[in-house]
């Protein structure tokens, strides 16, 4: 008995020192990694039209056209963006005056039905009163803690296309190296895996595009309708938070009514948003995301919220948006190597038929 616990503990202390010392090293490697694996989904996306644009030209020139139109439209994309967010601190004073009847309704409100009173709030604004953070001695070193992260960002965002660039143009160079590490019997196996791989993630990637695109038209045109100010900011924000599965709607929603009902005190706006994302989210559930994005990427919805989550803890962002597409990839390579088939059973969502036969 003895000895069958010892083979049980070792294979478990080993999974759980692999798995902390892995996410570990994923933290610290952000930097690097977050990049260029950005740069390897985008790339699997973009492998069709570079070899569409090869039939005309060369495949160096062809990855450079490809990663630049790519560029110029995440750089509109960006500006388009900036653009609204302009017109929005624009109107910020106004957006205060609107918002402080609001503000003192929920004060209120909160004195009335809790226990606190005014003393605690004034004793909690003088404990966090950030006007002086703003104008102590560390607003240098804030200051360059901003610059150094915008720095950061746009060199990473370089970076990407950079790599994107390089893995387009020896792509081929790339899968000879990979079907090299394997013998010749498991070489048609290995192909395969690299094409279903390479297809889901395009399927994938392309198709939340085009919702993307579908649904920043439909929250403009019921935002708009609405009366929502900056109803265009919002409506991009929030089609493009739908990258970040369940939580990307809610974060959405919340954005539209904080910018659109308390923004402009009216219950009218409050309707329409709320009817707005109710009527857009249920097309985009039952009629949208099933035709254009589909169940390609085979993943159990429990093992996506652990993804997302874990995506987040690890990476951000960009860790909760790339968990999706990484996880497929994953699953594909699971269920065609054979000690790892249960692994790809678990994830996805296959029903077991001989366990009910």
């Amino acid at each position: 008995m003895r000895k069958s616990h010892k083979q049980l503990l070792y294979p478990l202390v080993a999974l759980i020192l692999g798995s902390y010392f892995l996410f570990n090293g994923l933290v610290e490697a952000k930097g690097f990694l977050a990049p260029l694996v950005t740069a390897i989904i985008l790339t699997l996306l973009l492998i069709p039209l570079g070899n569409l644009i090869e039939k005309k030209i060369n495949r160096t020139f062809a990855s450079l056209l490809s990663t630049v139109l790519l560029l110029i439209f995440s750089i509109g994309v960006f500006s388009l963006l900036s653009f609204q967010i302009k017109n929005f601190i624009d109107s910020w004073d106004e957006i205060q005056q609107n918002m402080q009847p609001k503000v003192n309704q929920l004060i209120s409100y909160i004195y009335e039905h809790t226990s606190l009173t005014q003393e605690n709030l004034e004793e909690y604004k003088e404990k966090n009163d950030i006007s002086s953070i703003i104008g102590s001695g560390d607003s240098g070193k804030k200051a360059f803690n901003f610059l150094n992260s915008v720095t950061g960002f746009l060199s990473n965002y370089l970076l990407t296309f950079i790599y994107i660039f390089f893995l387009l143009n020896y792509r081929s160079r790339f899968k000879k190296f990979l079907l090299k590490l394997f013998s010749g019997t498991k070489n048609q196996e290995v192909k395969n895996i690299i094409n279903k791989t390479a297809s889901i993630a395009q399927f994938y990637l392309r198709g939340k595009l085009i919702l993307i695109s579908i649904l920043s038209v439909l929250y403009s045109i019921g935002l708009g309708i609405s009366g929502v100010d900056n109803f265009i900011l919002i409506a991009v924000i929030a089609a493009f938070l739908t990258l970040i599965p369940f939580i990307g709607n809610i974060i959405g929603m919340g954005l539209a009514v904080l910018f659109g009902y308390l923004t402009q005190g009216e219950t009218s706006v409050l309707i329409g948003v709320i009817l707005t994302f109710t009527i857009v989210q249920f097309v985009e559930s039952y009629v949208l995301e099933p035709f254009i994005v589909g169940d390609k990427v085979d993943i159990h919805p429990f093992f996506v919220i652990l993804a997302i989550i874990l995506g987040n803890m690890v990476w951000g962002v960009i860790g909760m948006i790339l968990a999706i597409p990484v996880l497929g990839i994953l699953n594909v390579i699971f269920r065609h190597v054979p000690s790892l088939k249960a692994l790809g059973y678990l994830l996805s969502t296959e029903k077991d038929t001989q366990a009910n036969s």
